[in-house]
């Protein structure tokens, strides 16, 4: 059995997104944090989902983050539908994207991607439109996961919504005894040398939605989406942070252990970290927020291969995993939250305490606060070409921390 601080370092979803220009050229704005994106028709999107559900295949291949196929909802999955689950994790979003290559290739059936990977496998042709009719508990998901922009699009459904989690602002409460309220101080001289944040170049989002509250002037509407002016700005604004920082962090484990070694005092963080921090030594000592500018945050999805060879046991599985016993269970194993509203009682059920924890029972305005992962395309919402590309987060990013 996986623990939850090995899956949490293997997903490792601070990836890259080489392969971003595949989408430039087709992909439109999104709407906003809920109600799908308005873009382009993707290659697959006149591909009609299937209506029932037939006999399943006897088995299934899933590209999964490490953690996302523990045993305890396994097995009793394959005992009920006869689907023999074979996983391979993965270890970036980008390695995920590069499995999907050709529809999954006739091998893979499904994938479990993040917000900055969807939109590289529904442009790339790689995933085919699901029918949530044959989700019975998708009714029960919260509203903004049933049409998330990273996964809808002109109202087709490129995948069903699985678990969620906001970047949040970890920090001591002893160096910070009165909670903060902004992000301002993961820029500010006088914590240099005591910060940390994510070896991630969608850092650059959070910089940016920093800057739609501090620089309004700028005119970010979304931090996912900037120009050349707004994206300067926001990489500028990083490269003042970078003498502050006193480590950028790629797995959860790298962070809890800087901050139970007293090296840094705040940062950027995922739930997780903190519940983790708050269950060890000196747990008091640690605590997080959403600061008053909102919060990134992700968002996995069950993508169906556009030539999964199982596609019975494919709905089987998504169905599986969306009822609310086994949304709780990976929530708690894991250390994010579900999707389906439902699941808050279970949790209670099995940790008491844990709905509220996890943010399980949130109401709707709370996810105003989050702008949700999306890949950064050429395209801006009002259709012009004038957003800066993925690509060149990454290659700035590395300016930035090398």
């Amino acid at each position: 059995m996986v623990t939850a601080e090995a899956g949490s370092g293997a997903r490792f979803r601070l990836a890259t997104a080489a392969a971003a220009a595949v989408i430039a050229v087709t992909a439109c704005g999104s709407t906003g944090n809920n109600g799908g994106s308005t873009a382009a028709p993707p290659p697959t999107a006149n591909m009609k989902p299937q209506t029932t559900i037939g006999p399943g295949e006897g088995q299934l291949n899933l590209i999964a983050w490490e953690g996302y196929t523990d045993t305890s909802w396994v097995k009793p999955f394959t005992a009920a539908t006869g689907c023999k689950v074979n996983a391979k994790f993965g270890g970036s979003s980008d390695e995920m994207v590069t499995l999907m290559a050709g529809g999954g290739g006739g091998q893979w059936d499904m994938v479990s991607a993040s917000g900055d990977a969807d939109l590289r496998l529904i442009y790339g042709g790689d995933v085919r439109p699901m029918n949530p009719d044959l989700i019975p508990d998708f009714g029960d998901f919260q509203t903004f996961f049933k049409t998330p922009p990273y996964n809808t699009i002109n109202g087709v459904h490129y995948g069903i919504s699985l678990q969620w989690g906001p970047n949040v602002l970890l920090y001591n409460t002893k160096k910070f005894p009165i909670k903060p309220t902004s992000w301002n101080v993961l820029y500010d001289q006088a914590n240099k040398g005591l910060i940390t944040v994510p070896d991630n170049p969608i850092q650059i989002a959070d910089a940016a939605l920093y800057l739609m509250s501090t620089q309004p002037n700028l005119g970010i509407k979304d931090p996912y989406e900037l120009t050349q002016k707004q994206f300067d700005a926001a990489v500028a604004l990083l490269r003042q942070q970078r003498p502050l920082v006193k480590k950028y962090w790629a797995l959860a484990g790298d962070e809890i252990q800087l901050f139970q070694n007293g090296d840094v005092q705040v940062g950027a963080a995922w739930p997780y970290q903190t519940n983790t921090l708050r269950a060890g030594k000196n747990g008091r000592d640690f605590a997080d927020t959403i600061p008053a500018e909102g919060a990134t945050g992700w968002g996995d999805t069950w993508m169906l291969a556009t030539n999964a060879p199982h596609p019975n046991c494919a709905y089987m599985w998504t169905k599986w995993v969306s009822t609310p016993l086994v949304q709780a269970e990976q929530a708690l194993f894991f250390g994010e939250t579900p999707v389906n509203v439902k699941a808050c009682a279970q949790m209670e059920k099995l940790q008491a305490g844990s709905c509220a924890q996890y943010h399980a029972d949130a109401p709707g305005s709370y996810f105003d606060t989050i702008k949700f992962w999306k890949t950064p395309i050429a395209t801006c919402a009002d259709g012009s070409r004038n957003c800066i590309p993925y690509s060149q987060w990454q290659t700035a990013w590395t300016s930035i921390t090398s």
